[in-house]
């Protein structure tokens, strides 16, 4: 199915449910909106569903791997062959993900999207849509094609897991460069100089961060992406962790699956993907705000606000992780709370405020 047909089935969250939801909410026994964000975020997967009973297992973190060309231009410390190594390293549950996972009782899920010559891996999933991107520097990331195939990818994985009965997904992604893919993408996106929007990604020295900008700079002059076109700005600036990482929004979307989006690169491609589908929103869940410059940009554009601010900036879905556990707390404490009446206690009622 092509990508606009499958946007076109996309639901809509359920009003009244979201309604009642805050109703459960208010009839537990404390302080009304005391569990603040918490209780938002609760609201929001029940809606989505489209019933009240939420249930936030089994999980899992769906980390987008790939290579980006723009590599070539010293945008980063190291070289390409370390999406690989640490692709191995997710299948093998060493990484940081993974040992934030097993705390969290949530499953890694590795996908190639397109690792520079990587050897199939026992526990990574192939979805190759290349070899890697071409350097963004000096032309398009990928042809428009490649783009809407990785976005479909990307639903298509929402789906598989939908079918296997995971009730809560988050995004990671690994690939060296995917930094600067994102500062390019979020500049098209939010019309800002890529200078304000660029960190130093996996700790740069001060002429490694010049030459990432002046690498982002040029990729904008020499493409032209079209800022009212998510997949024209992903085709040419992009990579294809960010593509696919816009259609597990897309497809969280469609198949009603809450998404918890990680740091600044989810956030990036999740905004791709409220652009192309505006009710995509309802699936995205903020997990925290990352470090890099363009997070809370990114955030506020999606008009989203963040669970966790722990200055977190490794990736992987590792803050996407770190906020299952605190659905967790306030899943049980709207499904299991005793409620005013069970306490003999006068419920609360919103109060007006005072001059």
């Amino acid at each position: 199915m092509k990508l606009e047909e499958t946007i076109r089935r996309i639901p809509s969250p359920s009003i009244s449910v979201r309604q009642e939801a805050k109703r459960r909410w208010d009839s537990c026994g404390k302080p009304l909106g005391s569990l603040g964000l918490l209780e938002d975020a609760i609201s929001d997967i029940a809606a989505l569903n489209g019933d009240t009973d939420v249930c936030l297992t089994p999980r899992a973190v769906l980390v987008l791997c790939a290579d980006n060309g723009v590599v070539a231009q010293g945008v980063t410390q190291t070289d390409s062959s370390v999406t690989g190594i640490v692709a191995q390293n997710l299948a093998a549950g060493r990484t940081s993900v993974c040992r934030m996972a097993s705390c969290a009782d949530c499953e890694v899920i590795p996908v190639d999207v397109g690792i520079k010559d990587f050897t199939p891996c026992a526990g990574v999933i192939s979805r190759r849509i290349g070899n890697g991107t071409d350097d963004i520097s000096a032309g398009p990331a990928m042809t428009r094609e490649q783009a809407e195939r990785a976005i479909l990818t990307g639903i298509e994985l929402v789906g598989e897991q939908k079918a296997r009965g995971i009730r809560l997904l988050a995004t990671g992604e690994m690939g060296i460069g995917n930094t600067t893919t994102t500062s390019a993408v979020a500049s098209v996106l939010l019309g800002r100089n890529p200078l304000e929007l660029t960190g130093r990604g996996a700790g740069l020295s001060d002429a490694g961060l010049e030459r990432k900008r002046a690498a982002i700079q040029r990729a904008i002059a020499v493409n032209r992406p079209n800022p009212d076109d998510p997949v024209d700005i992903l085709q040419k600036v992009g990579g294809f962790d960010l593509a696919a990482l816009c259609g597990v929004f897309l497809g969280g979307a469609l198949y009603r699956i809450p998404i918890l989006m990680d740091g600044v690169i989810s956030s990036a491609a999740a905004l791709c993907a409220v652009r192309l589908c505006p009710t995509a929103s309802g699936a995205v869940l903020a997990s925290h705000a990352s470090s890099e410059p363009a997070s809370r940009l990114l955030l506020e554009a999606l008009s989203k606000r963040p669970l966790i601010t722990a200055e977190m900036c490794l990736g992987e879905g590792t803050g996407a992780v770190a906020a299952m556990p605190l659905l967790d707390m306030a899943r049980t404490v709207y499904a299991e709370s005793y409620t005013f009446e069970e306490a003999g206690i006068e419920a609360y009622t919103p109060q007006g405020i005072g001059i």
